[in-house]
């Protein structure tokens, strides 16, 4: 199956990773994000378990290995002096089938690791020492850092998505330098800034937040100082960034994905299924004891695009967000 048109035109891959065929696969509330090392190969979360997944261009699995966090939810890649590394945002809760896919009762305050291929923990960011976590849960969602390799100094932006609607900047050695909250700018106050990514595809590198409960966009210079906003009239859930060349490539939870060009401008939207998020229970359905099962799955339409990523040759990846997960190559015509 394809779909798009012209140069975004792409082969619909169902089922393209090797997902191992556990019952904690089957029955985790898949809820993360994915990335591509420069080997080409895919790094994802395991649905149900604490385990990065590491797949080869044709959805093989390579490895897998234990990180200990509660979960792998927003993930990024970096290199520094030729090795990579991982950043991965742990919002300190796990859906379970125990619990009738509710989160536990006394989630951990979340924090942001940054690892080694080889599964190493080299830095660890906790909670901000802030008044206002007296009150709510620190919740991280995902990280973006200002690249040395791009012209950067190393800073780290830290969403806190669900808890305190945030984000954070720290220095390369982990020191907290500021927040922003979306106060700074005419837009307004940020509503679950899920995701951020530093923008280097111009001259001027920018910080672009995903503030997805306000459905829209909006930027920052890497001072952290506002610049403008966009997206609100052609996007409802931005949720994660990819790029390949010009293009922008958004995950919209509310099942689409959503390419925009350099200058902010909508290109074109793909697997568009927004009716489905009427459906009760979504991203799941529910059975007949109230309780969510993994629905029925349309190819071709998507159903909770959370973690995305691109490789060099403009393939799309992307991880669904619900029971047993979805993995989903759109492979570049």
């Amino acid at each position: 199956m394809r779909i798009g048109n012209g140069k975004h035109t792409y082969e619909w891959i169902e089922n393209w990773a090797e997902i191992p065929g556990t019952d904690s696969a089957r029955n985790g509330w898949a809820h993360h994000g994915a990335v591509v090392t420069e080997a080409g190969h895919v790094i994802a979360s395991h649905p149900g378990e604490p385990k990065l997944l590491e797949f080869d261009p044709a959805g093989q699995l390579l490895r897998a290995w234990d990180t200990g966090l509660k979960e792998n939810h927003g993930i990024v890649i970096t290199k520094e002096n030729g090795t990579e590394y991982l950043w991965i945002a742990d919002n300190g809760r796990k859906r379970s089938k125990q619990l009738d896919y509710e989160y536990p009762p006394q989630p951990n305050p979340g924090r942001a690791i940054k690892m080694t291929l080889d599964g190493k923990t080299v830095m660890t960011i906790q909670q901000p020492d802030l008044p206002v976590y007296q009150k709510v849960t620190y919740m991280p969602t995902w990280v973006a850092v200002f690249e040395e390799r791009h012209g950067g100094n190393g800073d780290i932006w830290i969403a806190d998505g669900y808890g305190a609607n945030c984000v954070y900047r720290y220095n390369r050695s982990g020191q907290m330098l500021g927040s922003i909250n979306g106060a700074e700018g005419e837009a307004g106050l940020f509503n679950c800034p899920h995701s951020v990514w530093v923008d280097t595809r111009k001259s001027a590198p920018e910080l672009y937040v995903a503030d997805r409960g306000n459905r829209r966009v909006q930027v920052y210079d890497l001072e952290g100082h506002y610049k403008r906003v966009f997206g609100a009239d052609f996007m409802s859930s931005p949720s994660g960034f990819a790029v390949h060349g010009d293009d922008l490539i958004i995950a919209e939870l509310r099942a689409r994905i959503t390419i925009i060009d350099t200058k902010d401008k909508l290109v074109c939207h793909l697997g568009s299924n927004e009716d489905v998020c009427s459906r009760e229970g979504w991203p799941n359905m529910k059975n007949d004891k109230g309780i969510p099962v993994r629905p029925t799955l349309i190819e071709g339409l998507l159903n909770g695009p959370h973690g995305i990523a691109a490789d060099r040759d403009g393939n799309i990846y992307v991880f669904e967000w619900l029971i047993g997960g979805r993995t989903i190559k759109l492979a570049k015509v």
